[in-house]
């Protein structure tokens, strides 16, 4: 597909509507991240996969001439996508303030110089009609973009459909920004078919995790009446086990496990300390023996024989 040329109004005024709700969108949740200091349910394997998808969809937005928010949309995307993958290494791996955010902060940095580097290499021989190269990076983005929402459906099953660790408001956002980002291509004077399917993609697997959640909320509105009737929260009622991971029983199991390894080593070094007080008392019965026999032959030696 040949570059855009004059972007009409419609197409730049949703195009920026959309990057504002893209630039903000995971605020929401790198705050939730904060506020919670927790990350359970949000796997960190979407944020980085997100992150990485940026990278071919900027050189493509970029090459395509696409109008300029929908071009700064991917900078910003990365950016706090690497910021959200940075805090689930804190929170959920426990690494260092520090070491997360030099990491995060390096693959940024190596992103950037990156797409700089294939949109200047890119753009030469798609303004000579070679498409292949730019229509395999954005084909690259588009995978990405959906392979990083997959991770989360594999959370959802741990939970027989709940959703967990992930914002609403950050979700709504994101397919708030889609879905003007997809309106704005529509205005453009030719529609971009790689670039909509990205934002297509991730309309529908977002619909998808409301749904889950949706279908959650109606399958345990009596369990969770009847959890707040009796001010138990929902995770400790009986019937709720199926909806948490990891399961009470699997937890259980573990701390029996080490409680059963505590006995067994406080045994072993009960053990250890019989064997050492026997074998200190059999030291000692050598040794008073040793120290008779040594007597007696002191005696033996010394005493000379009488002569009548």
């Amino acid at each position: 597909m040949a570059p855009q040329g004059d972007i009409p109004v419609a197409a730049n005024v949703l195009g920026t509507i959309g990057t504002i709700f893209w630039c903000i969108q995971l605020v929401p949740q790198v705050w939730y991240n904060w506020r919670r200091k927790k990350t359970d349910g949000l796997p960190g394997l979407m944020m980085f996969l997100w992150a990485t998808s940026a990278v071919p969809f900027g050189v493509y937005a970029i090459v395509q001439k696409f109008n300029i928010p929908i071009q700064v949309q991917p900078q910003a995307f990365c950016l706090l996508a690497l910021t959200s993958w940075a805090q689930i290494l804190i929170y959920n791996n426990a690494w260092r303030v520090w070491t997360a955010t030099l990491l995060a902060s390096g693959i940024g940095a190596l992103f950037g110089g990156l797409q700089i580097l294939l949109v200047l290499t890119l753009r030469g021989p798609y303004s000579r009609g070679v498409e292949w190269p730019i229509t395999l990076v954005g084909v690259l983005s588009a995978i990405l973009l959906a392979a990083g929402l997959i991770p989360p459906y594999f959370e959802i099953a741990k939970r027989s459909g709940r959703v967990v660790g992930i914002n609403f408001i950050f979700l709504s956002i994101d397919w708030l920004g889609a879905f003007f980002s997809l309106m704005a291509l529509v205005a453009q004077q030719t529609f971009d078919v790689l670039g909509g399917v990205q934002y297509i993609v991730c309309l529908l697997f977002e619909a998808g995790i409301f749904t889950s959640h949706l279908l959650f909320l109606l399958r345990t509105r009596s369990l969770r009446r009847r959890a707040k009737d009796s001010s138990t929260p929902f995770d400790d009622m009986p019937e709720a086990r199926k909806f948490v991971f990891p399961r009470p029983d699997d937890v259980l199991s573990l701390a029996d496990g080490d409680k059963a390894g505590v006995k067994d080593v406080e045994k072993g070094v009960d053990l250890d300390v019989d064997v050492e007080k026997g074998l200190d008392g059999e030291k000692e019965k050598i040794g008073e023996g040793d120290g008779g026999k040594r007597r007696g032959s002191s005696v033996a030696v010394g005493r000379w024989p009488s002569r009548g």
